[in-house]
């Protein structure tokens, strides 16, 4: 079995050296890069299974990247940030970063996160057999992993967008709360003080163009809820 390839992409040398050691001894091949620039090389030698890319790098900083690889790849990102810097944490997730930790992370946990995330990765793979979903004027295509307008309008979907919309889709007309969107798409609970899946159903709802919010329902303190119905194809 080959070993997951982690990217980490800061201009720390502590903690690149640390994640490299803990993550190499937690079975997974560790390539750092200090920059976007050397973020790249590597990239484009053999792309990894996940990256994880902080926000304060010198050159193009790491919003700009995650923009630039999410026009390339649905490689799942981890973005990490400023302790309190909640600005930033929403840019990621907003140009399409798949999950998000704080510099004051513990090892044991930014583990926790990856295999989640690898495992949602995945997931996903295996699940695009082929099927085309039908909703109001969209077409969802589970391989090429596309929302497709009736009018030919195509959007392309990252890891997190296509997560959460085939929980929704398989979930028509049902609440969702956010522990169970959060386990979905994160492999955990939400924080109660986060607003990740907030931002996510946002970036979603401009996808769909659900501009008065009657696709995707908040539905009062229960979650939220896909209002149409779905068929497969």
């Amino acid at each position: 079995m080959h070993k997951k390839t982690i990217l980490v992409v800061d201009d720390s040398e502590e903690i690149r050296d640390a994640l490299s050691e803990y993550l190499g001894r937690s079975g997974f091949e560790v390539l750092t890069a200090a920059d976007g620039d050397e973020m790249w090389q590597h990239f484009h030698r053999r792309e990894p299974h996940l990256i994880v890319l902080d926000i304060m790098l010198p050159g193009d900083d790491g919003l700009t990247l995650c923009r630039e690889i999410r026009t390339r790849s649905h490689v799942p990102i981890l973005m990490l940030t400023a302790v309190c810097d909640e600005v930033d944490r929403v840019a990621g997730l907003e140009i399409g970063a798949d999950d998000y930790m704080t510099k004051t992370f513990s090892p044991r946990e930014l583990l926790a996160r990856i295999k989640a995330l690898l495992r949602r990765s995945q997931f996903n793979r295996s699940a695009a057999t082929g099927r085309q979903i039908q909703f109001l004027h969209w077409t969802f295509d589970t391989v090429k992993r596309q929302l497709i307008h009736h009018n030919g309008e195509i959007t392309q979907l990252s890891g997190a967008d296509f997560s959460l919309l085939s929980l929704l889709l398989q979930h028509p007309n049902q609440p969702l709360s956010r522990d169970d969107i959060a386990r979905f798409v994160w492999g955990r609970d939400a924080d109660p003080l986060e607003r990740g899946i907030d931002v996510q159903m946002s970036r979603l709802r401009k996808h769909l163009q659900d501009d008065d919010r009657s696709i995707i329902i908040t539905v009062r303190n229960k979650g939220y809820m896909l209002a149409v119905d779905a068929r497969g194809e």
